[in-house]
C-alpha cells in the first residue's frame, strides 16, 4: 500500500477556536459543527497508511490568527500524531502582515499561509490589490508558500497574481474549486483556465476538496471525478500534484475520509505506480521538505 501524506488536514475544537463561517442552521453546520481532533483524525483514516499530514488553517476568526499558528505548531513539535507541517493563516493585504509573517522565516514546522478567498464578502479581484501582492512577494521573499482557495471563474485573477509574484510558491487547492455542479460548457471553461494556470512553473495543485461540491453527499459519479482529476494531472505533470484529504470538509460529498482516497485510487489505478506514489507522497515531502 502506498504510503499516505495528506496535505490538507483540517482540525478543530470549537471549545478553542470560532469559525464565522460555520452555521449550525445548515446542513454543512450539521455535518461540520463539531470537534475534529487528532483523536477523530486517526479514526478517520486508520488503516489507510497514512504516515504524515500538513494542517491546513480553518479560517478561524482573525483575532485567534496567532492561537491557532501556536496550537498547531504545538501539536506538531509534540510528535504524537501525523500532523508535521502546517499553512497556518494571514492576511497579506492587512497592515500588520508583514510584523505577523516575519515570525515563521526559517520555521521548522510552518511551511506557508492561506486566506480564504472564495467567501462571499471577498469581491472578486481581491487579489489584484497592491497591497495583497506586496504581501504576496514578501512570502515569496521568506521562503514562504501561499495557498490559494478560490473561486473557479476567478482563476484567470490569480494567473496575474503569480506573474507579479515570480518568487513565490504558490499551491493551487482542490483543483481550482473544481464544481461537480458544472455544466459542461463552465466545466470547459474551468479546463481551459487550469491550462493555463497550470503553465506557471512556480505553483503546484492539490488534487483534494472537491467533493465537497456535490449536491448532497455522495451524490457524484466517478465519471466527474476522473475527468477533474485527470484533467489537473495532464495540465500540471506528475511532478507537481499533491493529494489532500481535505477531511472533515471532505465529509460533505463522502460518508467517510476512505471514500475519497478509494475513489481517487480507483481513478488513477492505470496510472503507473510512480505517478500514484508521487501524487499520494513523494511530491509532498520533496515540496514541504519533510523528513521521511
Amino acid at each position: 500500500m502506498i504510503p499516505i501524506v495528506d496535505t490538507h488536514q483540517h482540525l478543530w475544537d470549537l471549545s478553542k477556536f470560532r469559525l464565522a463561517w460555520l452555521d449550525p442552521n445548515t446542513e454543512a453546520g450539521k455535518i461540520l459543527g463539531h470537534n475534529f481532533t487528532p483523536k477523530e483524525y486517526e479514526e478517520a483514516t486508520r488503516g489507510l497508511n497514512v504516515v504524515k499530514a500538513v494542517y491546513m488553517e480553518v479560517d478561524v476568526v482573525p483575532e485567534q490568527q496567532q492561537a491557532e499558528a501556536d496550537y498547531i505548531v504545538a501539536l506538531c513539535e509534540s510528535g504524537k500524531t501525523p500532523t508535521c507541517a502546517a499553512v497556518v493563516s494571514g492576511r497579506p493585504a492587512s497592515d500588520n502582515f508583514a510584523t505577523y509573517v516575519r515570525q515563521f522565516k526559517d520555521h521548522k514546522y510552518v511551511k506557508g499561509l492561506r486566506q480564504v478567498l472564495h467567501v462571499k464578502d471577498t469581491p472578486a479581484g481581491y487579489c489584484l490589490q497592491p497591497a495583497f501582492i506586496r504581501g504576496i512577494r514578501l512570502l515569496g521573499e521568506l521562503g514562504l508558500s501561499f495557498d490559494l482557495c478560490i473561486r473557479p471563474a476567478e482563476l484567470p485573477d490569480f494567473v496575474k497574481l503569480i506573474d507579479q509574484c515570480p518568487q513565490t510558491r504558490f499551491i493551487l487547492d482542490h483543483c481550482g474549486n473544481a464544481d461537480l455542479k458544472h455544466t459542461r460548457e463552465q466545466r470547459e471553461q474551468w479546463k481551459k483556465d487550469m491550462a493555463e494556470i497550470a503553465r506557471r512553473k512556480n505553483i503546484v495543485c492539490k488534487v483534494s476538496g472537491f467533493l465537497a461540491s456535490a449536491p448532497k453527499r455522495g451524490e457524484w459519479k466517478l465519471e466527474d471525478v476522473a475527468d477533474i482529476v485527470h484533467h489537473t494531472l495532464d495540465v500540471f505533470g506528475p511532478d507537481r500534484v499533491m493529494f489532500g484529504g481535505d477531511w472533515p470538509v471532505c465529509l460533505l460529498g463522502v460518508e467517510k475520509y476512505a471514500d475519497w482516497v478509494n475513489a481517487l485510487k480507483e481513478v488513477i489505478r492505470d496510472r503507473p505506480e510512480q505517478v500514484q506514489r508521487k501524487l499520494f507522497h513523494d511530491n509532498a515531502v520533496k515540496f514541504y521538505g519533510l523528513s521521511t
